[in-house]
């Protein structure tokens, strides 16, 4: 025990690996957000937005509730039976959308994808908090979501480009079959889980793990509502997320409707995921010498803007400014919030804190997807689009009033 050592420069390797994983966590629900909203009208005569963004319901519900367990269980069982976990149930995803006759089929891929996503990418965050130490949380939770991020905005342009060439199905899924693979061999074989660590940094806090453990009813409300700083950050990343939710179905139906082609949609589908992941090389380590607070509201009124820009374009140059002002954006708060999180919860219950937070924050796909489905059914594409903007800016103003600074 006395030979565990927190930080990242003495857990390089296994940072390292946990930063490939996660590179194929987001490459797995990459490869949908492209194509499955022309899939949905194209394949399936979807005409309702609100039936053709379902998908992103059924799989922010999923998501977030798996997050909401996966911290708790990973406090309990360990880190790498949870991921090793999230893996196995990732495996029939692509098959399930390369070969399915309905809807219905598409459905239930993304509750398994959903389930998948936040038993893996809850457990990296957690494990790379972990090794990391309180020192550089931010460049941790930075690397972390560069690898997530970048990946998703790689498998985004990947399938659109196969798309443009072979067709809608089957032959963009076969990367999932690949990513899926991998993903579960180097989680199997190779991660080493952090449980020790835990141990060590609880040490520096002068207790003892189960000494400081409070029930999951007190950990859920103390970052749901009680709790200022914690709470406050569970709105912003519920709010971030309602904004992602609506980016990744209705943004392609946008471009769609301004008369992009295809490979167009791909590429500016990428464009704000890679400006997210890339620009969280930044923000993740500047969170740690600049502070989070001003960072998270500041990146939430960014984000505003570029939505903003998005909706008043009519061709690429102004989208893809629009969809990099958003991908900068979430850059500034995405990181900063997870590491905002670590600030505040103690080492023991980290990862019960880190499950309430994204239960909310992966929740605001299921109600962004629904908020604006029903929004652009009733008054249109543009409409729906306004109505995010508003929130996230709002969600901005709640940051700069309610929250204290968390960086010691």
């Amino acid at each position: 025990m006395s030979e565990v050592q927190l930080g990242l420069r003495n857990n390089l390797a296994q940072f390292s690996l946990l930063v490939v994983v996660n590179a194929m966590v987001g490459a797995m629900v990459g490869m949908e957000r492209t194509i499955l909203p022309p899939i949905a009208e194209q394949e399936f005569h979807l005409a309702a937005k609100s039936a053709v963004l379902s998908f992103i319901v059924v799989f922010g519900v999923t998501k977030a509730l798996t997050n909401y367990l996966a911290g708790r269980l990973s406090d309990h069982l360990g880190r790498k039976q949870i991921l090793v976990a999230g893996w196995l149930v990732a495996t029939p995803v692509p098959f399930l959308l390369m070969w399915a006759p309905s809807w219905s089929w598409v459905l239930f891929a993304n509750a398994l994808l959903g389930v998948s996503q936040g038993l893996t990418w809850s457990t990296t965050v957690i494990m790379k908090i972990d090794l990391a130490g309180p020192s550089r949380r931010g460049l941790a939770m930075g690397l972390n979501e560069f690898a997530g991020y970048f990946a998703v905005a790689g498998s985004a342009l990947a399938t659109g480009f196969l798309a443009a060439r072979y067709g809608l199905r089957p032959q963009p899924f076969y990367l999932g079959i690949g990513v899926a693979a991998i993903g579960l061999l180097l989680s199997a074989c190779l991660v080493r889980d952090t449980k020790h660590h835990v141990t060590t940094e609880s040490k520096l806090h002068g207790d003892s793990p189960a000494a400081a453990i409070p029930t999951q009813r007190e950990v859920f409300w103390r970052t749901t509502l009680l709790e200022k700083n914690l709470s406050s950050v569970s709105q912003a990343g519920l709010v971030n997320n309602l904004n992602d939710g609506m980016a990744w179905g209705l943004f392609p139906l946008l471009f769609a409707a301004a008369k992009m082609s295809l490979e167009q949609i791909g590429t500016l589908a990428a464009i704000y995921p890679a400006t997210w992941g890339l620009a969280q090389l930044v923000t993740g380590a500047g969170s740690d010498i600049l502070g989070r607070k001003w960072l998270i509201a500041s990146g939430m009124w960014v984000q505003a803007v570029g939505i903003a820009i998005v909706v008043l374009s009519s061709g690429f140059p102004g989208f893809a400014i629009g969809a990099a002002l958003l991908g900068i954006g979430t850059a500034m708060v995405y990181p900063t919030l997870l590491a905002a999180i670590g600030d505040v919860a103690h080492p023991a219950w980290r990862g019960s804190a880190v499950g309430v937070y994204r239960l909310w924050r992966d929740l605001g796909y299921a109600i962004g997807a629904v908020l604006a489905g029903i929004t652009a059914d009733l008054f249109g594409l543009p409409a729906a689009v306004w109505l995010v903007a508003a929130l996230t800016f709002a969600s901005g103003v709640i940051v700069a009033v309610r929250m204290r600074e968390t960086l010691q």
